[in-house]
């Protein structure tokens, strides 16, 4: 694994991924850091300034301040509802209370991605935890969200709980399109549902998803909003 910091860690990352031409400014950090309590990693602030909202290898989302999507927006509901749904049906040992937990990102098979924040006065020194539909195992990364995604992307790290194809097809990043807000609804308590059934109801409703590998994130998000019961 890399044991890169800081710029060194954000110049290998976008040697290995190259960020879009076009980026939106960057969002209101003193803002953000108000609304969340706490200060944030600049390693992070550095990696949004650079890449924008997006994904990467069409897997990997990190949440962002104030982004149009609410399900990955790092201000809005998401990272409170999903440390609730911890405190109240968490399975397995956590890594940390779950107090100090701050979820920061989320793949296309319903992994997030938390940071650790202790100590709460040094972000730079948060490390990476990913867990499964919020339930043991835990994977624990000890470096920086740069860090992690270039050990990911690179191929120098294997996450257990990840695809063993990603990343399928090389290392990308593929910005966001979105033009519009994107609301949380409630969170979505039903059964998983095979990868297989979710891709015939994208093709049929004119998404492009592959045969095999990873559904995308706004595939998942779309089926679910369509197939929610009132």
């Amino acid at each position: 694994m890399t044991a890169l910091t800081g710029p060194a860690a954000l110049a290998a990352l976008t040697a290995l991924c190259p960020p879009p031409a076009d980026v939106p400014p960057a969002p209101d950090w003193p803002g953000a850091e108000r609304v969340l309590g706490t200060r944030l990693p600049g390693d992070y602030k550095e990696l949004v300034a650079a890449y924008g909202s997006g994904e990467f290898s069409g897997f990997l989302t990190l949440y962002q301040p104030g982004t149009l999507n609410e399900w990955v927006d790092l201000t809005g509901p998401m990272p409170a509802r999903l440390r609730a749904q911890l405190d109240a049906h968490h399975r397995g040992a956590l890594p940390c209370s779950t107090e100090d937990l701050l979820a920061m990102g989320v793949t296309g098979n319903g992994h997030y991605l938390f940071w650790d924040t202790r100590p709460r006065d040094a972000p730079g020194r948060w490390t990476v935890v990913v867990t499964e539909r919020l339930s043991a195992p835990w994977f624990t990364y000890r470096g920086t969200v740069t860090a992690f995604l270039v050990d990911v992307l690179g191929g120098t790290l294997h996450v257990p709980l990840f695809p063993r194809d990603l990343p399928d097809g090389g290392p990308a990043f593929t910005p966001s399109r979105l033009r519009g807000r994107i609301p949380v609804t409630a969170p979505d308590t039903r059964p998983p549902v095979s990868t297989s059934t979710i891709r015939a109801w994208a093709r049929a409703q004119g998404f492009d998803v592959p045969d095999r590998g990873r559904v995308p994130f706004a595939v998942l998000e779309a089926w679910k909003a369509a197939t929610r019961s009132d």
